[in-house]
């Protein structure tokens, strides 16, 4: 069992020092850059994931609505994680639509859509990309695996690979996500 767990934990700095490439650096860079743009602009930030993505999408807008590091005015996300519009969407229209449906209520041109998904496949997100596009949102997709049917969909990507299974890639999401706002904070009320 100790060789397991020491193997596990190898997994787990393996996945966050991917945040170290070149290119992951760069998407954080870009990716809070966005966001600072959009909320200097009196844009909103979207949320979407499934399952343990859903739960880092809620994770994302309350560090942002809420505190975070330093005390200073709530930022507007919302995760698209309302249990009655999820369910409502899917009975009446289906399972894959319900993100798109959220975005067209919700989206308006100049907010940030963020895409979190861990194969890039699950098409209720890949419903949602074009929808957010075609409204004039920017849209981020946090990806994983190998990248499934949203690489290349977004303005702006970020493609953790080399990893199995969905766990390790969502520590990384949620390590990069951390540091996004981390760097949208310093952005705007902190200075560089």
């Amino acid at each position: 069992m100790k060789g397991h767990i020491v193997q596990a934990v190898e997994d787990g700095i393996r996945a966050i020092e991917f945040l170290k490439h070149p290119e992951s650096v760069q998407f954080i860079e870009k990716a809070a850059g966005m966001l600072s743009n959009c909320f200097k602009n009196g844009g909103k930030l979207l949320i979407a994931g499934n399952g343990g993505s859903l739960c880092d999408a809620m994770h994302f807008a309350e560090e942002l609505t809420g505190v975070f590091r330093h005390k200073r005015p709530a930022l507007p996300a919302i995760a698209l994680s309302c249990p009655g519009h999820l369910t409502c969407t899917a009975n009446d229209l289906g399972f894959d639509g319900v993100f798109s449906r959220a975005v067209e209520a919700l989206g308006r041109e100049g907010d940030v859509f963020v895409a979190l998904t861990t194969s890039g496949n699950s098409p209720n997100l890949v419903e949602a990309v074009p929808v957010a596009r075609g409204r004039g949102l920017k849209t981020i997709s946090f990806l994983g695996k190998t990248g499934g049917k949203l690489k290349g969909q977004s303005d702006l990507e970020w493609h953790v690979e080399g990893f199995p299974y969905s766990d390790r890639i969502q520590e990384a999401h949620m390590t990069a996500i951390h540091i996004i706002i981390e760097m949208v904070e310093r952005e705007l009320f902190h200075g560089n």
